[in-house]
């Protein structure tokens, strides 16, 4: 019976959120024909807009977050030795030619599925699983390229909620995101780089109204 009774007071939340995040992650660069590896860590920072939907079941609800603009990483630009010639580049033969390598990455549809419940009075805990694609944008002087590919990972994630008039309110959130590591090959499959340890805590703020 108490079921029943808060299914039927069961409501839709639609609502618009701001956001503002910090990422970390870890890359790994390896010569397949060499195996010698290169590795940088590197730290985003991020701020983006999102809209999400919820169906309220008492003091449950499931919902999902969309964030509607891509998230652009920094170009980055280094200068690779190639080694050129019929010998070894130790030897008389081979040489040495530098190539201009050119890497930008954009992450794109960073969609979140997630439910979550109402602990005391207006503050509320979720969890869910996070799916983001990711656009390489490179320019590389090998001539070589990288696909796209996409990452999935969960988010945890604890708020407060305000109400305002006419059915309105307004949240304040901060949430953690890990992603699983995901691999991808050069087309010349000279190189293949691993991407790991990617997380971030993001803090957002939302306001929506009750229907």
């Amino acid at each position: 019976f108490s079921f029943g009774s808060a299914s039927a007071d069961a409501g839709v939340n639609i609502g618009i959120s701001g956001n503002g995040a910090i990422f970390g992650a870890t890359a790994t660069d390896t010569n397949v024909s060499t195996s010698e590896k290169d590795t940088e860590s590197e730290i985003m920072g991020a701020g983006y807009a999102s809209v999400f939907v919820e169906k309220e079941l008492g003091p449950i609800f499931v919902g999902i977050d969309y964030v509607v603009n891509a998230l652009e990483t920094e170009e980055t630009q280094s200068l690779r030795n190639d080694c050129t010639g019929s010998q070894s580049c130790e030897g008389s033969g081979g040489g040495f030619t530098q190539q201009t390598q050119k890497v930008k990455v954009e992450f794109d549809d960073l969609t979140t599925i997630y439910a979550g419940v109402t602990l005391f009075d207006n503050f509320y805990a979720k969890a869910g699983a996070v799916s983001v694609d990711i656009i390489t944008k490179e320019s590389l002087g090998t001539g070589s390229s990288y696909d796209n590919t996409s990452m999935d990972g969960v988010m945890v994630g604890v708020g407060g909620q305000a109400e305002l008039p006419n059915g309105m309110f307004i949240r304040g959130e901060a949430n953690y995101m890990e992603f699983d590591a995901v691999e991808v090959v050069s087309s010349t499959s000279e190189h293949k780089v691993r991407v790991d340890g990617i997380d971030g805590v993001a803090a957002k703020i939302s306001v929506g109204a009750n229907f």
